[in-house]
């Protein structure tokens, strides 16, 4: 499992995420959820070792993220929000170098972008430049890199930020698939997103947990049962 203990991060005066705890386990999906600014990022930084803590700690599978970070590091898969690459890449050079760059050999190289290119749906644009692909498809090559090495977690910053309905839909079917055999963090602003892929959903705001509970249960803390009424109560409309 994730376990996270205490997690802080300042920036000089400002407190970006303030004293988080929390685990996740397998076969589970957590909703990362937040009005823009709440420290959502912050965290998913800190959970995949991009940014260090103030204080407290991360703990991948038992391996602590600073005092062990490359076991930690090789068992998370991370699309950062926007799903940066290389434009003028294509598809196949983009993800044949991320695996270079995760010391694959050449045939391992070949047998990891295969299935990652079948997972997540890229057989028609695999030869295509990144630069001229769809933002759905763009977001899908964030995914196809996050979970080339095979990875026990999968994290996801704000994943389908942008898309339009049909583009949300492929991609949240994808989480969906890759969620049967990995624990997935989905951090997002978009309350749709937790109804549609997740098992459980945080509240966050100010840095600060508000609360950890099941969609369904969320929603039914409204009379309209509707997930936005229960997030503008408990985050007082930030």
């Amino acid at each position: 499992m994730i376990q996270v203990e205490n997690l802080s991060r300042q920036f000089g005066n400002f407190i970006a995420v303030d004293n988080l705890s929390f685990s996740v386990k397998p076969g589970e999906v957590l909703g990362f959820l937040g009005p823009n600014g709440a420290g959502k990022s912050t965290t998913m930084k800190m959970l995949t070792g991009f940014l260090r803590p103030s204080s407290g700690r991360v703990v991948v599978f038992d391996h602590d993220m600073w005092s062990n970070p490359l076991p930690a590091k090789k068992m998370i898969g991370y699309l950062p929000e926007g799903a940066p690459s290389y434009g003028e890449m294509s598809v196949y050079g983009f993800l044949d170098f991320i695996a270079a760059v995760r010391g694959f050999s050449s045939k391992e190289k070949k047998r990891a972008i295969d299935v990652a290119v079948e997972k997540a749906a890229l057989g028609d644009v695999v030869l295509q430049t990144i630069e001229t692909l769809s933002k759905g498809y763009r977001r899908r090559v964030g995914i196809a890199q996050a979970i080339l090495h095979d990875p026990r977690v999968l994290i996801l910053d704000e994943p389908t930020d942008g898309l339009d309905p049909n583009q949300k839909h492929h991609v949240r079917e994808l989480i969906r698939n890759l969620s049967q055999e990995k624990l997935v963090i989905v951090s997002t602003h978009i309350l749709e997103e937790v109804s549609a892929v997740c098992t459980r959903a945080m509240i966050i705001a100010r840095g600060k947990l508000l609360v950890d509970d099941t969609p369904a249960a969320l929603a039914a803390r409204s009379d309209t049962g509707k997930l936005d009424d229960v997030f503008r109560a408990i985050t007082g409309g930030v």
